[in-house]
């Protein structure tokens, strides 16, 4: 399994091409003073004022990185957008790459705990992206979610410790949170997934942040720990329907 999920993550960009036709999503750029971020969308349904689609933002691994704008399709794309078509869900997919050599969050993965660093480059521009896709008609913003694996888990916990407020639901995925942010999003529906044997992004990891949140009072969390599963643990967290299902009935107050 080990040998698998590092060969995947090592591949991660040969094993996009072609994501962005496969799933027929249009391939942008977001620039400002700060950069540029290449992203995919997908509208998926409608999304008008009377039908405003949810908005979930869905952050890529370390082996999708590069500038293909296609790659970071790999995992949790295919899964959503499925559930949402059969279940007629009016949704925006955004998925924005990360820069080879660069990270969502400037720390490193394997360490057993991390206190949050000043918020990277990338993660700057794509919550900067995520904000000009809001702004456009018929996104309703009461249901926007975050979603990633492994350097897009970390990615999503940053997101929600910096912006708690824009968020509806979480479902970080074999990532790691500084437990010292957690009083932010406390209140903040989250699902939490890990493998029991992850030693890419530590199981402590999650462990800690669900032992956090239960300490700082949370009732809005579910922790779930997959059984003989290592880092790839994302397998089980997008293929399971009720877990989509689950974050497309939360709704911010």
């Amino acid at each position: 399994m080990r040998t698998i999920v590092l060969l995947a993550l090592l591949c991660g960009v040969a094993f996009g091409q072609g994501l962005a036709d496969k799933y027929e999503v249009e391939q942008r750029e977001h620039r400002s003073e700060l950069g540029v971020i290449k992203y995919c969308r997908k509208v998926i349904g409608c999304a008008t004022a009377t039908r405003p689609a949810c908005v979930v933002l869905l952050f890529h691994g370390a082996g999708e990185r590069g500038d293909n704008n296609e790659s970071q399709l790999q995992w949790g794309a295919k899964e959503m957008i499925e559930h949402c078509e059969s279940k007629g869900i009016d949704a925006l997919l955004l998925a924005p790459q990360c820069l080879s050599g660069m990270m969502w969050v400037d720390t490193p993965w394997s360490l057993p705990e991390h206190s949050m660093p000043a918020e990277s480059q990338m993660m700057k521009l794509a919550m900067e992206m995520l904000e000009a896709e809001l702004s456009q008609p018929g996104i309703d913003k009461s249901r926007v979610y975050v979603t990633g694996l492994s350097m897009g888990g970390f990615a999503t916990w940053d997101a929600i410790s910096r912006y708690p407020e824009k968020f509806a639901a979480a479902m970080p995925v074999c990532g790691g949170v500084d437990v010292a942010q957690v009083a932010k999003f406390k209140d903040l529906p989250i699902l939490i997934y890990h493998g029991d044997s992850d030693t890419t992004v530590l199981t402590k990891r999650s462990r800690d942040a669900a032992a956090a949140l239960k300490a700082a009072g949370s009732m809005s969390f579910k922790y779930v720990e997959v059984p003989n599963c290592g880092h790839a643990s994302w397998g089980a967290a997008f293929g399971t329907p009720d877990n989509w299902a689950w974050l497309f009935a939360q709704k911010r107050k």
